[in-house]
């Protein structure tokens, strides 16, 4: 048995419905001539007629009729597809699992996610939230679709796309005596209790060496692993935190400020992806909305 061509039982079931080659050469956007090639094709494809003609108008025997049911199911289904293949271009459906650090999770994530999915309500998303070592693991090896890290990545198995870029910002209550000058040196820190991230992180060694630069020791009063702990810290007037600004923003209030380190500390986080395999349409339509987002709020950050 021949192949079935869809145009025929496209045309097929346009007959079938209008009770002419010429009505239905009109919807199909074909000729008469067409649409009746059309026709005898699908009639040799089953073996057997499915009109007769009768005062100018072709009327479907009662094999036409059995097989109009299935022709109708066959083209919602291709029409159903064409229409899931749109969405999917579109973004407008599909699964998302996302990895990033808490602190990242927690607020600034947290507002772009939110948007995201108010742009497109069918698509799902599944946040997790890991060490760095474990969030490129993860990525490179295609446990989740995407994550951020700070910048610069060198992992083999990895993608990264530059996002937005930040800074280390001193956060102080509002009452503290330096929370009126304009920026924090080393110099005006000196003699401040400080809050400071575990040490190994790339930015802790750019802040020992900006005191060193000054002639100056770094000696935290409090240690800690995450931005709200640090910030928590300095609402409650233990010390001053030295933080990424565009993640402390989301602890502001009526008794935490921020104001610039000095000299300034440039922090870059980026979108990653695997090595492995090819980005997807929605993870792609995602890093777009982040780079858009985020820019913004980062320095939003940098100019408060």
């Amino acid at each position: 048995m021949k192949k079935l061509s869809l145009k025929a039982l496209e045309a097929f079931q346009t007959v079938f419905r209008t009770g002419s080659t010429t009505a239905a050469a009109t919807q199909l956007q074909l000729t008469q001539p067409a649409v009746s090639r059309l026709l005898a094709s699908f009639e040799e494809y089953v073996g057997f007629a499915l009109f007769y003609r009768e005062h100018g108008r072709l009327i479907p025997t009662e094999e036409a009729h059995a097989l109009s049911n299935e022709a109708e199911v066959a083209l919602g289904s291709i029409e159903r597809l064409g229409q899931l293949a749109q969405n999917i271009k579109n973004t407008s459906i599909g699964s998302l699992k996302v990895v990033a650090p808490v602190s990242f999770v927690a607020g600034l994530l947290a507002d772009v996610v939110a948007e995201f999915m108010r742009l497109h309500p069918n698509v799902t998303i599944n946040l997790d939230s890991r060490s760095p070592d474990s969030t490129r693991e993860l990525v490179a090896h295609r446990a989740f679709d995407c994550g951020f890290i700070q910048l610069p990545e060198r992992h083999p198995g990895i993608n990264a796309t530059p996002l937005f870029q930040s800074q280390m910002m001193c956060v102080l209550n509002r009452n503290h005596k330096l929370a009126q000058e304009p920026q924090l040196t080393p110099s005006n820190l000196a003699q401040e209790h400080l809050i400071l991230l575990g040490k190994g992180r790339t930015s802790r060694g750019q802040i020992e060496q900006a005191f060193r630069d000054h002639n100056l020791s770094l000696r935290p009063k409090i240690d800690t692993h995450n931005v709200a702990t640090a910030c928590a810290f300095a609402r409650r007037g233990l010390g001053i935190a030295i933080v990424n600004g565009a993640l402390a923003q989301q602890y502001l209030d009526q008794e935490l400020i921020l104001r610039p380190f000095a000299p300034t500390i440039p922090i870059e986080y980026g979108f990653i992806t695997s090595k492995h395999a090819p980005m997807s349409l929605l993870t792609q339509r995602f890093m777009e909305h982040c780079q858009q987002a985020m820019t913004v709020s980062a320095s939003r950050s940098i100019h408060i």
